[in-house]
């Protein structure tokens, strides 16, 4: 898959808000396909994720989920993900690794492998909270999201294991962008992505946190670019 839509269309935006009003908890994510998926909680106590047919829901497109990788299960009127361990690459609450049992709030971000789940516990029209940190809603030009995915190259090599981001100069080369035209992108970028006061050493490297963390970028699409490479 070369293409992920992350910005969400009108229909995409109209079911978010059905599924808002119906004031029940969900989950929010995007499948392998790129379509976002609503998975309604109201019904359920207990919910099994993982990569094989047979879970309540399955994520078979994601390589890096185990076949039976963790649960929700409810908690008097909360609910909680649950993983004692038996995934192989352990699952994230907002970018932490949890290790057995995590409560969770209203827009908490899941992370199983590469696959980003949002949790709303409940909400209303007014409320949304679905943004850059959960379902990606930040809009990128195409020219922003090509120097972003670049910026965030380094991630996809030797397993993720990269420190910084690339260069202006190394993203420049691989675009065929003058260094000026791919500072002028990263600055918006800074902006949409919400990244602030910081160290000018340290804001790119949280500019491709916040865009891999988020799934505005995501390692299927790193892979792909250095693949086309």
């Amino acid at each position: 898959m070369d293409f992920v839509p992350h910005s969400l269309s009108p229909a995409e935006h109209k079911a978010l808000l059905d599924a808002e009003r119906r004031g029940r908890p969900f989950l929010a994510y995007r499948d392998g396909l790129g379509d976002l998926r609503f998975v309604d909680l109201g019904d359920r106590d207990r919910m099994v994720l993982g990569r094989v047919a047979g879970n309540d829901i399955v994520l078979d497109w994601d390589r890096q989920v185990s076949r039976a990788h963790a649960h929700l299960e409810q908690v008097g009127t909360d609910w909680a993900v649950v993983d004692d361990g038996l995934s192989r690459n352990g699952s994230h609450v907002n970018g932490e690794r949890i290790f057995g049992r995590r409560r969770l709030s209203d827009g908490d971000v899941l992370r199983l492998g590469e696959t980003t789940i949002v949790f709303r516990a409940v909400g209303t029209a007014s409320e949304s909270t679905v943004g850059a940190q959960s379902v990606p809603q930040v809009r990128l030009t195409d020219a922003e999201r090509r120097v972003l995915v670049a910026l965030c190259a380094p991630f996809a090599v030797d397993g993720g294991a990269a420190h910084a981001p690339a260069t202006n100069g190394q993203i420049a080369a691989a675009l065929n962008l003058s260094r000026d035209g791919v500072k002028t992108q990263v600055r918006a970028l800074f902006t949409k992505l919400g990244v602030g006061d910081l160290p000018q050493y340290q804001k790119r490297t949280e500019l491709a946190r916040r865009a891999l963390d988020s799934g505005v970028v995501t390692r299927a699409e790193l892979v792909s670019g250095v693949r086309r490479r």
